[in-house]
């Protein structure tokens, strides 16, 4: 036992050494990265607050870091915004531009991709030929898709603008049906798909509600219960 104490102590040694410090390393690592998350949280924080007090040149001063070494979902979220501050700033190809970058980067989420796609077409859907705008945002305008709605609605307008009606209508329909789409998209393609001649509304009762609350003409069923 001495024998194989001497013979092997120090490799043993030297190896549990070697696997602390890495441990080590990993523990400062992650230290690092947690810290480094944080930070770039706070700084987001921030540029959302500046965006909301309309303090755009503030907004930007945060952003800019974010967009060039954050995280792939904060480098992401960062030139979202920024794209979005173009577009505030009436800069649609500037902010198309910013979008893509993110569409066209494999590193990023794909959800983000897809959300950088749809912006892009809506900033500059007044100067593209509607068959490009088709082409880019029909895989996306399917129902199911995370962001079906808004990707169906350029896509039935390119319809329209083809003078496809007959594609158009029903697609504004499965829109409108669709109860994950945010509210005002609903009731913007529900009346396109009126216009056009195709049904939209699945409970007629339901939809005549919320057509008053939107014109405001009675309260929402839970502001009236709250009243109460």
């Amino acid at each position: 036992m001495a024998d194989i104490g001497r013979k092997y102590g120090k490799p043993i040694l030297a190896i549990i050494v070697v696997a602390l410090l890495a441990f080590g390393g990993w523990l400062w690592w992650d230290s690092h990265q947690e810290s480094k998350l944080e930070a770039n949280s706070e700084e987001l924080v921030k540029a959302l607050d500046n965006l909301k007090a309309d303090n755009l040149a503030a907004a930007d001063g945060h952003l800019k870091p974010l967009a060039q070494d954050g995280s792939n979902g904060m480098k992401a979220a960062a030139i979202m915004l920024e794209g979005g501050m173009a577009l505030q700033q009436n800069k649609p190809k500037e902010a198309a531009k910013l979008f893509d970058s993110i569409a066209a980067d494999k590193n990023m989420p794909e959800t983000y991709r897809n959300l950088a796609t749809i912006r892009s077409v809506s900033a500059t859907f007044d100067d593209m030929e509607p068959q490009k705008v088709i082409d880019r945002l029909k895989p996306l305008a399917v129902p199911g898709e995370p962001w079906f709605g808004s990707a169906a609605e350029l896509v039935g307008m390119a319809y329209l603008a083809q003078g496809k009606n007959d594609l158009a209508g029903p697609l504004f329909a499965s829109v409108a049906k669709d109860e994950n789409a945010p509210q005002g998209l609903r009731s913007r393609t529900r009346q396109l798909a009126g216009l056009l001649g195709y049904d939209a509304v699945d409970d007629v009762d339901k939809t005549l509600q919320q057509l008053r609350v939107e014109g405001g003409d009675v309260p929402a069923p839970g502001a009236a219960a709250a009243a109460q």
